[in-house]
């Protein structure tokens, strides 16, 4: 472990390369790839602005070292230029020296001394590159211009569908309604894998899958592509997707010998990085995809008193919308993945919210989001199924994707996802909305034909 990241020596030195080639010649292999995490040109032209970007978030960044970083940088690469132009002219004057008879000894040791200069001069810039790395990978997404400053507080509602369920009886909460129709085994899904567990049994399994199967029967008439991606991902894909260094964590880390693997905790982990270290074409833009998996996530700390049930677990399903787009395009794109996660609760007929997040509640690795967030009535609150998020190039940037322009020319692409959706919270609200005063539960008529025509899901006798 280096500087509290996880990857190994041989991927420092391809992100090395990575990170800065954008803005200097590789020596390696003379090409160019990725500019930073963020465009780094904005912060040496105006660092004080991007700093009240940050804050924004509640992230009150200084720049000050990191721009002296980056002039050491320069002045270094300045130097070891002249001094390498300097070797490869004497280098070649040497030979000709020898034909004429002169003694080049000495100048083969100042050479040989030049040489050793260099190679400190590279060891320091390692050292720099090193601290510039290491405070870039750290620095979050700069939010949208239009998002409100601050946190939670701070989030705004901006549409609704339907209305609060209205019960003339006493209504039971998620919890006691899966227990008395059968849908879920909470004890044996803790007694095989501990707190935030569970099992769906029964018709609490097709109910499971009835949900899987709408979400993509949806997204294919969209003409999203389905994948089904590995669970077991690799370093670099957690730091392409934004998640790492800082949330490293936050997911489930697993030691083998091929290197340090993670469970994914979302599906765009897997997506984001279909292209990374790819040039795609603008006429093949925007790419549209959607994936299932199961995720995994610690959830480290206490859990509240209402996250009963399967509010919140360590493992759940979920669909995951994504787009690679055009910069143009992107904004679109957002507008058209937040209506698709809308449309979904709306053919469920479920009541939720549309909220628009302040700066400091949206994810590090995004500019700005929506989450859709399902009533539950026995909390009476609103639970978050599926957040909606634009991450501009920032992703792109850390996964080097660019697609070639019309016009020859390479840009970032925009990666944007959405939850289309997780079932975790949409089972209960399902179950808490649709409740009968007999304890019965109506299926939504969008899922009747994945629950073999069944209408109802009646208490056990």
């Amino acid at each position: 472990m280096q500087n509290g990241t996880l990857y190994n020596t041989t991927l420092r030195k391809q992100l090395h390369l990575r990170f800065f080639c954008g803005t200097i010649e590789c020596e390696q292999n003379k090409t160019r790839g990725s500019d930073d995490m963020i465009d780094v040109n904005l912060i040496r032209q105006d660092a004080q602005a991007i700093h009240d970007r940050y804050l924004k978030r509640g992230k009150d960044i200084d720049f000050t070292e990191f721009l002296k970083w980056d002039e050491q940088r320069k002045a270094i690469i300045a130097e070891v230029e002249a001094m390498k132009a300097q070797r490869n002219k004497v280098s070649a004057q040497i030979p000709q020296l020898k034909k004429q008879g002169v003694d080049v000894a000495e100048t083969i040791k100042e050479m040989k001394a030049l040489g050793d200069t260099i190679a400190a001069k590279d060891a320091e810039l390692n050292t720099v590159n090193d601290k510039i790395r290491d405070f870039l990978l750290r620095l979050p997404n700069l939010p949208d211009e239009d998002l409100l400053a601050g946190g939670k507080e701070n989030n705004r509602p901006i549409r609704t569908f339907g209305t609060k369920p209205q019960y003339n009886f006493t209504p039971k909460d998620h919890v006691e309604l899966a227990k008395s129709l059968g849908l879920i085994d909470y004890e044996r899904g803790v007694k095989l894998a501990g707190n935030g567990s569970w099992i769906y049994t029964g018709l609490g399994a097709r109910l499971e899958w009835a949900l899987l199967n709408y979400f993509i029967d949806s997204h294919l008439a969209k003409g999203y592509t389905f994948m089904l991606p590995p669970y077991m991902l690799n370093y670099e894909c957690g730091l392409t997707a934004g998640q790492f260094p800082k949330f490293e964590d936050d997911v489930y880390q697993i030691a083998n010998g091929e290197g340090r693997k993670f469970m994914l905790p979302t599906a765009e982990t897997a997506l984001v990085n279909l292209f990374r270290d790819e040039i795609l074409d603008e006429k093949d833009l925007p790419k549209k995809y959607f994936g299932y998996s199961a995720c995994f996530r610690r959830e480290a700390g206490s859990y509240r008193a209402e996250e009963r049930g399967m509010i919140r677990g360590h493992q759940f399903n979920k669909v995951e919308l994504f787009q690679y787009t055009t910069p143009d395009h992107s904004d679109e794109a957002f507008e058209e993945m937040v209506n698709m996660a809308c449309g979904l609760v709306e053919g469920l007929g479920l009541h939720y919210q549309l909220s628009k997040l302040a700066a400091g509640d949206c994810s590090d690795s995004m500019a700005r989001t929506y989450d859709i967030e399902i009533y539950i009535p026995s909390m009476n609150i609103y639970k978050e199924v599926s957040s909606a998020s634009n991450a501009r190039d920032y992703q792109a940037r850390r996964g080097n994707m660019r697609y070639r322009r019309a016009d020859g020319k390479l840009d970032f692409v925009h990666t944007l996802n959405a939850s289309g959706l997780a079932t975790s919270r949409v089972f209960p609200a399902i179950l808490e909305q649709n409740q009968n005063a007999d304890g019965s539960v109506t299926i939504p008529e969008a899922l009747r034909k994945y629950m073999g025509g069944m209408e109802k899901l009646e208490p056990l006798k």
